[in-house]
């Protein structure tokens, strides 16, 4: 099967999803102590006791215990992001570079400087203007955590205010990263005020106002129940349609609420009897009996599709060692993970290419023969690495259902390879604050894990943060090689796309030399929506404005 954009349906999960329960207690305590009048006090104009706020119920994948937009890529808190807070630029439908909050933007012909000016109308929800002010410190903030942000912040000279809209970027050295690093759609950096930006990034913010098209009810919020957002009457949206996340961002509903039903099929049912108006990904098996409701769709609001990730912990025995960390790129099976957890082939893609199949980047190189359960080629690996024993402890979330299936699958590979595997099963939230741990696996650390990002999120070796591999400042599972850190700011610099892609090709070798995870393919997912709402952007994230409920 060969995946054309149109087949490619929207992403479930991320490279940094939820971060724990303690987050979440946290949280709860400083909204105990916070003012939240700027998103309480707001009242939907034109409202009166006879007439009722129209409002769109939606079950998303996951429950939302994160609300700091830097803090973790969780798809939710992401999709959580752009309710709240406004992009200086985004990817339109066909993932093209658009300006969002900017109004022009230019650069010296040497490439050094880059001058951007706000558009006017631009207002956070306590009613204070956006200014250059909100916008560097915001930037500055993000680059703390982002890897793309990382990249750029460290090849700038100066970032400056000119006047309250306009500000500069100057660079160093030329580089490609400026538009990239603004528009991504996963880790954009979102928009806040000054004075709510210069909180740590190593501390949570504690107040959420954006200048979005939807205002945060952070009194209403409930883990575990409900996310509430309302429409903002004064935000000011683009003249241009809506498309992808550019364009303009109409809020058609007055309120949206995100209802955490984790059950899929009791989400179903609330579906089919008007209880709630979406589902943004119901699991596969659950599709037939959606398509027999006449009053229910399946819709592919997304031309992007998800891939599968395997991530090893190089701190510690056994994946500190490149060999054996080898040896599971041949005893791995990537149409086993699909098959037993995607289970028909018209949603599901073998692919050996890292940067995805279809992608601007795709080659094979590096893996052509891996992949494919050759566990004798596994057993030498092993050998040669010197294993000795030592259990890989193997994380397994039981909770989500399109993870639910693949840890199973993986400890039965890996044993068929000659490695003792631990499993340890629990849920997601439990899995990702465990995963952040250092600790050694055998003292409540881990030693690998399966989760997924989406396709726009792999497309090259700036938007893949698996492959960032700069040590203790790696996503989790600290990658640590500095020809990849190399390879990777080459090309991020490369303005040639021939050459660029070259630089990919060394990066997959280097990557199947010193693996920082196994890519198990590409797999695509459905919206469920009943048919009285319509309007959802192509997009690979889900977003809200333009959506209608008659």
């Amino acid at each position: 099967m060969n995946f054309t954009a149109s087949a490619l349906g929207p992403s479930i999960f991320t490279v940094y999803e939820w971060e724990g329960a303690m987050a979440k207690r946290k949280i709860m305590g400083w909204l105990a102590a916070v003012s939240v009048a700027a998103a309480s006090s707001l009242m939907l104009p034109g409202l009166g006791m006879a007439q009722q706020p129209k409002t769109l119920r939606v079950v998303m994948h996951s429950d939302l215990k994160i609300l700091d937009p830097i803090w973790t890529s969780a798809f939710i808190v992401r999709n959580h992001g752009y309710m709240v807070y406004d992009t200086l630029f985004a990817l339109d439908g066909d993932l093209k570079v658009k300006p969002q909050m900017v109004d022009t933007w230019s650069v010296t012909p040497d490439n050094l400087t880059w001058t951007f000016t706000l558009r006017d109308g631009l207002e956070f929800h306590d009613g204070q203007p956006v200014t250059t002010e909100d916008v560097l410190a915001s930037l500055k903030r993000w680059a703390v955590r982002d890897s793309v942000g990382q990249i750029l912040w460290a090849k700038l000279a100066e970032a400056k205010a000119v006047d309250a809209k306009t500000f500069q970027l100057v660079l160093k050295s030329p580089t490609g990263v400026v538009l990239q690093s603004l528009s991504k759609p996963s880790g954009n950096p979102f928009i806040m005020p000054k004075r709510v930006a210069e909180t740590s990034p190593n501390d949570q913010i504690r107040e959420f106002v954006g200048s979005g098209p939807f205002i945060f009810k952070a009194d209403e919020w409930k883990p575990g129940d409900k996310t509430v957002y309302v429409k903002n009457p004064k935000y000011k949206p683009r003249a241009e349609p809506a498309s992808g996340l550019a364009g303009g961002k109409v809020a058609k509903v007055d309120r949206v609420e995100w209802i955490a039903m984790p059950d899929q099929q009791t989400a179903v049912n609330a579906l089919q009897t008007a209880e709630i108006d979406i589902i943004e990904a119901p699991q596969h098996d659950l599709y037939p009996l959606i398509k027999k409701d006449r009053n229910v769709e399946l819709i592919n609001p997304s031309k992007w599709g998800n891939q599968y990730i395997y991530r090893f912990n190089q701190l510690h025995k056994p994946f500190d060692n490149a060999k054996i960390r080898q040896a599971m790129l041949y005893a791995l099976n990537q149409k086993d993970f699909l098959d037993g957890v995607i289970g028909e082939p018209e949603y599901y893609q073998v692919c050996k290419a890292m940067f995805i199949c279809g992608g601007p980047y795709e080659t094979t190189v590096g893996f052509e023969d891996k992949y494919e359960s050759n566990f004798a080629k596994a057993r030498q690996l092993l050998a040669e690495g010197g294993y000795d024993g030592t259990p890989a402890v193997l994380l397994h979330s039981t909770d989500l259902y399109a993870l639910a299936n693949m840890a199973p699958i993986a400890k039965s590979l890996m044993e068929k390879a000659g490695m003792k595997v631990d499993m340890q099963s629990m849920d997601w939230q439990t899995l990702v604050a465990r995963r952040a741990k250092k600790d050694p696996p055998d003292k409540g650390g881990w030693s690998v894990l399966i989760t997924s990002t989406s396709a726009p999120d792999a497309l090259d070796p700036l938007a893949l943060g698996f492959i960032v591999a700069t040590c203790d400042k790696a996503p989790f599972g600290w990658p640590c090689d500095e020809e990849l850190v190399r390879l990777r700011s080459a090309f991020a610099d490369e303005p040639d796309e021939a050459r660029r892609k070259e630089i990919v090709e060394k990066i997959q070798l280097r990557a199947a030399e010193v693996p920082t995870h196994a890519f198990l393919g590409q797999f695509t997912s459905a919206m469920a929506r009943r048919k009285t709402v319509t309007g959802n952007v192509t997009s690979p994230v889900t977003v809200f404005w333009n959506v209608e409920k008659k």
